[in-house]
């Protein structure tokens, strides 16, 4: 099943990465200079570009609120702000902060460039430009901005994955969206960093990835799996590790996809970690797994209340199975009125919250 994931992928080529492009590389020039924007325009009139024009960082970012942008060039002098504060400004937004950027000026000096990279520019260029050595530049820097592009369309493709994996079974369609806003939550309480929070949200979508290479006929089981089944079931958390492993912004997340199962008292799986040596955010995740699992129907039982879950998950954690700190913090936060009651109780409000959560994360 899906056995491509067990080939070696093959190298793209990232030569021919800008004509393979679906649409023209759009460059925004922002200089206060009518015959500057001129001549840059001049100098990349013979490639296929898409160029628009600022005279002023303002105009720029009503440019880049409303359009895609792959490339920036702008002049070190410029009317409200400096090129350098115009870049540490689009690097400091997470909405613009991989658009490469290209600084110019007349004013030559080490200072002035390391002034340059410190604030983000991926290039620094000296007036009077050489138009041949602005093509190479501005081709190389689109060449890695498609490469970061195709990266992040990858990341994309593997949460909807995930997500396919969860919408197979009719029971659990909405389990992702739920994890996600249980472990962030607990994460919350735990005063975790932002870091942290996101790879709780994404480890809500991908813990169970590796599921998709599990058989239906031992995933969709409604009796027992026998040993040879349970053995291969297991193997979904090494699987989901090495299907999101190349995805380096994905790290923070592989603890989480390989050790959600591990117990606090070493009988889980696969490496049978015990105590804190088990991730603390994978514990967290499976404090989330484990409540969304008790509090929503399955083909094997109905739905328990908020109470009855919370009591077997304490007995669970009395027997040494489970974190016993964090199951009595998640109790405390679930609790009818506290803060994040609305995430249990109205599945209108968990959706509005969970998109506030996924912004918030992500400036």
């Amino acid at each position: 099943m899906l056995a491509h994931f067990n080939r070696a992928p093959r190298a793209p080529n990232w030569d021919n990465i800008l004509e393979d492009a679906v649409q023209a590389p759009t460059i925004l020039i922002v200089d206060e200079i009518d015959l500057n924007r001129r001549l840059l325009r001049g100098m990349l009139k013979a490639a296929p570009y898409h160029i628009l024009e600022a005279k002023r960082p303002s105009e720029a970012f009503g440019i880049l609120d409303r359009e895609k942008v792959d490339l920036l060039i702008v002049d070190q002098a410029m009317p409200e702000m400096t090129g350098t504060e115009f870049c540490g400004l689009v690097k400091n937004d997470r909405r613009t902060q991989l658009i490469p950027v290209l600084v110019t000026t007349s004013v030559q000096g080490a200072d002035n460039e390391v002034a340059g990279f410190e604030s983000g520019a991926d290039e620094f260029l000296i007036k009077p430009l050489n138009p041949a050595l602005v093509r190479t530049r501005i081709r190389s820097m689109l060449k890695n901005k498609a490469l970061v592009d195709s990266l992040e369309e990858a990341e994309t493709i593997l949460f909807a994955l995930a997500q396919s994996v969860e919408h197979r079974d009719l029971h659990t369609g909405l389990h992702c969206e739920r994890l996600a806003t249980y472990g962030i939550v607990l994460a919350q309480a735990l005063g975790l960093s932002r870091r942290e929070q996101l790879a709780l949200y994404r480890g809500g979508y991908l813990h169970d990835i590796g599921k998709i290479v599990i058989p239906d006929a031992i995933l969709f089981k409604r009796g027992l799996l026998t040993d040879e089944e349970w053995q291969i079931m297991r193997q979904h958390t090494i699987r989901g590790e090495e299907i999101c492993r190349p995805m380096k912004t994905l790290a923070p997340v592989l603890p989480i996809i390989r050790s959600h199962h591990e117990r606090w008292d070493g009988t889980g799986y696969p490496d049978q970690l015990a105590g804190e040596d088990i991730p603390l955010l994978a514990r967290i995740l499976q404090v989330a797994d484990i409540y969304d699992a008790l509090t929503t129907t399955r083909p094997y039982k109905p739905a328990f209340t908020h109470q009855h879950a919370i009591e077997m998950m304490m007995e669970e954690a009395r027997r040494g199975w489970r974190d016993p700190e964090l199951v009595p913090l998640f109790a405390q936060v679930s609790e009818p009125g506290a803060a994040g009651d609305a995430f249990w109780t109205d599945r209108e409000g968990m959706h509005e919250s969970l998109a506030n959560m996924r912004r918030e994360l992500s400036k």
